[in-house]
C-alpha cells in the first residue's frame, strides 16, 4: 500500500467551546474525551479516522434534529374539533 505524503499536518478540529455532554462527547468539535486528549499522539491515519467519525456523528445529531422538528410540526399541525368531544 502506498503512503502519502502528507505537506501539512491535520488542524485540530476544535472550535473553542470545550463542554462535554454525558458520553463525554464535546459540544463544539464531537470528539469523545480519549480523541481529544490524545490528538496530538495520534498518526496522520488516526486524525483522518476521527476526522470521519465527526463527519458520521454530524449527519446523525442533524437527522435528530429534522425528526425532531417533523415531530413538533406534526403535533401543531393536527386540529382537533373540540365540538365532538362535548
Amino acid at each position: 500500500m502506498n503512503q502519502q505524503f502528507e505537506l501539512f499536518e491535520i488542524a485540530n478540529p476544535c472550535i473553542g467551546v470545550c463542554q462535554s455532554n454525558k458520553k463525554g462527547y464535546c459540544f463544539g468539535c464531537l470528539r469523545s474525551r480519549t480523541e481529544r486528549q490524545r490528538w496530538h499522539d495520534m498518526t496522520t491515519e488516526q486524525q483522518r479516522e476521527v476526522l470521519r467519525l465527526i463527519v458520521g456523528r454530524k449527519q446523525r445529531i442533524e437527522q435528530m434534529r429534522q425528526r425532531k422538528d417533523e415531530q413538533l410540526r406534526f403535533d401543531f399541525e393536527e386540529v382537533v374539533e373540540v365540538g365532538r368531544f362535548f
